[in-house]
């Protein structure tokens, strides 16, 4: 069983940072690729980044490019994206999730397992 509850997200000002956490309660963590995706109202969920089993592999999207960073424990079975340079437009409701795709993966029909989701506010 995968459960993946999300946590870290909250209102910032523009210009600043917030990391975001992603613990799955499974036990299948290490053999999981993760990602995490964004969803702003009336848009199309907005891949963010994913990263390797092993950790050593990472891609972000353009949009955050420079500003966010994957990253994970797989001895505390969590996966994390420390956002920077915060703008408005990063305003998302953020969702963690696992795929058994033993690669990157950047589409969200890559992915079986979801959680709730974070909610990002940044304010101008």
């Amino acid at each position: 069983q995968v459960h993946l509850v999300e946590s870290g997200g909250g209102l910032v000002q523009a210009g600043g940072s917030l990391r975001l956490s992603c613990a799955d309660s499974g036990r299948t963590f290490r053999s999981k690729t993760m990602g995490w995706f964004r969803q702003a109202p009336g848009k199309e969920r907005e891949f963010v980044a994913t990263i390797s089993i092993s950790g050593g592999s990472t891609y972000v999207a353009d949009s955050v490019k420079g500003r966010f960073t994957i990253s994970r424990d797989n001895t505390k079975n969590t996966v994390y994206l420390q956002m920077d340079s915060l703008k408005s437009e990063d305003t998302a409701n953020y969702h963690c999730a696992a795929s058994y795709q033993h690669n990157l993966a950047t589409r969200s029909e890559n992915y079986t397992y979801w959680g709730q989701g974070t909610q990002v506010t940044v304010s101008s």
